[in-house]
């Protein structure tokens, strides 16, 4: 497999995304072709929608003053992570833990880095939608069928530093099943899946990097992965009855809340 990062320059709020990807392609000499998978960090996204909060016009409520105190964040962002978080869980110095979209992230995809000082970065408004459409417009532009990722960095539970994750993806299956399959031994898998729109999304996020490599994209090419034109809405998500993490968490709350 191949990854290939691709440079852009500073983009403005309110570019066309189309144009801003198709561009970069082009300046760096790649013309995309069948089973191309094209990489794109949120941030990009969200740059070009507009989604970006001037933090000196943010009134934060009493919460966000409460939680700017406990945790050494700036009240004006907290406010925003609240207004954008579908739930707060806590917290950490200059961090705070929230679910958004169903994706246990940090400050609710809300972010300080490359962008405008004293603003902060939203997460886009419909990423699978805008991944769908771009797909369909590079399509158009290059004549070859390929997939889309829109991506964002995140933190694993217990280790240190980033990694990729997939908010959206179009034209791929993001996650390979292998329940039923045997392992080495004969042993049939009975739980294990692969998730492959994350994985993808970790191999881009070494090329793109986290600070001022002004490198949104990245190309990722012979990787032996079909592109399947029916994989216009999937959901990589599970609940919190399901998950390993939160489940157990959510238990050990209640525990420690039911002996006090």
């Amino acid at each position: 497999m191949i990854v290939q990062g691709i440079k852009t320059p500073l983009i403005s709020p309110g570019a066309r995304l189309e144009d801003v990807v198709a561009s970069a392609l082009k300046e760096e000499g790649f013309n995309l072709k069948d089973g191309d998978i094209l990489v794109v960090a949120s941030k990009l996204v969200s740059i070009c929608e507009g989604r970006v909060v001037k933090l000196s016009e943010v009134k934060p409520r009493a919460e966000a003053k409460r939680l700017s105190k406990k945790y050494g964040i700036t009240p004006g962002f907290v406010e925003v992570v609240l207004r954008e978080a579908d739930e707060v869980l806590g917290g950490v110095h200059r961090a705070l833990l929230t679910v958004k979209r169903g994706v246990l992230i940090a400050n609710a995809g809300a972010d300080l880095s490359n962008v405008t000082p004293g603003h902060a970065a939203l997460w886009p408004r419909n990423p699978q939608r805008t991944a769908q459409r771009l797909k369909k417009a590079l399509e158009s532009t290059f004549n070859a069928k390929v997939a889309v990722i829109i991506a964002d960095s995140r933190t694993t539970p217990l280790r240190l530093g980033t990694s990729g994750l997939a908010i959206a993806i179009a034209g791929l299956n993001p996650v390979r099943d292998y329940r039923g399959k045997q392992d080495l031994y004969g042993a049939v898998l009975q739980v294990t899946r692969m998730n492959i729109a994350d994985d993808l999304a970790s191999a881009a996020h070494l090329v793109m990097g986290e600070s001022g490599e002004r490198t949104p994209l990245a190309l990722i090419r012979d990787h032996n992965l079909p592109i399947e034109e029916g994989k216009a809405n999937p959901d990589m998500k599970i609940p919190w009855s399901r998950c390993l993490y939160m489940k157990v968490l959510k238990d050990l709350f209640k525990k420690s809340h039911s002996s006090r």
